[in-house]
């Protein structure tokens, strides 16, 4: 996945969560991340977890999903400035994110953005690419 699409997938992922039985260990992924990565921003990142929380609820109730989108571009945008200051923090982002969302029931899962992969080749090159978990074994080319 790459870093746009990362961004994309947990703005979304991150306020999609915070209506779900996941969120309070997500909450404090969150705020480790970035006490590791932004430490002087943690405690507002913790604040803004919370207020967006109670925003997105009662976007929820009022069938404002507007107010839902702004509130995933705000994390989007966070979720940016976060990896501009560290690009490494991106895999333990990723994983944090994919741990949540494991953790609920298949039904109770937030949706995903869809994944756009583009790739060129030229010569004799191979490209594998996949929206998620992919698997290779080459065989029986003397490989």
């Amino acid at each position: 996945m790459g870093a746009e699409d990362l961004v994309q997938s947990a703005g979304t992922t991150v306020v999609a969560l915070m209506a779900t039985d996941a969120w309070q260990t997500t909450r404090a992924g969150i705020v480790a991340l970035w006490r590791r990565v932004r430490p002087v921003q943690a405690d507002e990142i913790e604040l803004a977890l919370g207020e967006t929380r109670e925003e997105l609820l009662a976007a929820r109730r009022n069938g404002d999903e507007d107010s839902v989108h702004d509130l995933e571009r705000d994390w989007w945008r966070r979720v940016t400035r976060l990896l501009a200051a560290d690009p490494d923090a991106a895999h333990d982002l990723a994983a944090l994110l994919a741990e949540a969302r494991a953790s609920l029931p298949p039904e109770a899962r937030p949706d995903l953005p869809p994944v756009h992969l583009q790739a060129r080749a030229s010569g004799n090159a191979h490209i594998y690419q996949a929206g998620r978990d992919q698997h290779i074994g080459r065989r029986g080319r003397g490989d």
